[in-house]
């Protein structure tokens, strides 16, 4: 494996920057940051199949290189808002499966900081501003797009999503048969993968159709168990949310704070209290809540016990 420094013209362009690894490649030419993944067998499934992904600059907020005993790794941060997989899936993403992230080899750990270099220089000469982007910089999955996991089917053409069920379905759920969402009628996706014992899920809100079943009995939901392909559905999540109107439009994203589940909101379970407090304390540990939404949110259970 080779990497190289190739001469470029353009005053914000001087050269190139570029390392290939096992677990992918990344190659910036000063306007565009391209990351190919690998064909490791570490390399997650959602990586896969969303292939080579063309990074604005624009799109960046920044950049970090870790150093490790066994491996080292590269990160991409994002402007709040530019990318539509992020928002659809707020923070969520592990690392087998997270495209922004890169595990570098020790022998290349000066290529990593030296491309890492190049990126922070990059951001500074054009003056890119790390605040949150008004627009999608990145166009999302590219379109159709179909999953099967879980308890079901999800897929989306650009004009609806269609929800087909299969012999896991709970029975009254199935027994509605097929859905099908026209995107007029959609005003937000959750996605929430499977962890520990806790299942994920897959949910469309509906305009008219508040949320008030679990996702193993709503008919707008998929729910995930943590198997293999399940990762898979953040892309029908990612493909939805770039054609919603922009987060920007509507003020912060209120599901950055994660919803009650409908068992918590009908009675005040101290267990289910309990569990929800740690679920929080998770979330803010991962980064996906700030420290005053998970103040907020750690209030107002506690409120409760």
């Amino acid at each position: 494996m080779v990497e190289t420094t190739v001469p470029q013209t353009g005053w914000n362009n001087p050269r190139m920057a570029e390392i290939i690894q096992k677990d992918g490649t990344w190659a910036f030419d000063g306007d565009t940051l391209r990351l190919t993944p690998g064909r490791d067998r570490n390399v997650g499934l959602l990586r896969r199949e969303l292939g080579e992904l063309a990074v604005p600059l624009q799109a960046l907020a920044g950049v970090s290189f870790e150093q490790g005993r066994k491996a080292g790794r590269l990160r991409l941060r994002l402007r709040d808002g530019a990318d539509p997989l992020l928002q659809a899936t707020a923070g969520r993403l592990t690392e087998p499966h997270d495209p922004y992230q890169l595990a570098v080899e020790p022998d290349r750990y000066g290529v990593a900081e030296y491309v890492a270099d190049e990126l922070r220089r990059a951001l500074a000469l054009a003056g890119v501003s790390p605040e949150p982007s008004g627009s999608y910089l990145l166009p999302g999955p590219s379109l159709p797009v179909s999953v099967s996991a879980g308890d079901g089917t999800a897929g989306f053409d650009g004009e609806r999503v269609r929800l087909e069920w299969n012999w896991k379905t709970e029975g009254a759920k199935a027994s509605a048969g097929p859905r099908t969402i026209p995107l007029g009628d959609i005003t937000g996706v959750e996605w929430q993968p499977a962890a520990g014992l806790e299942n994920g899920h897959l949910r469309f809100l509906v305009r008219g159709a508040p949320v008030t079943a679990p996702p193993k009995y709503d008919p707008n939901a998929v729910e995930l168990w943590g198997f293999r392909k399940d990762p898979l559905t953040a892309l029908v999540a990612a493909a939805v949310q770039a054609r919603l109107p922009h987060p920007s439009a509507a003020g912060p994203d209120p599901r950055r704070i994660p919803p009650q589940p409908a068992g918590e909101r009908a009675g005040d379970d101290h267990d289910a209290l309990l569990r929800r407090l740690r679920e929080l304390g998770e979330l803010h540990r991962d980064g996906v809540l700030t420290d005053e939404e998970f103040t907020l949110a750690k209030r107002a259970v506690l409120k409760r016990l």
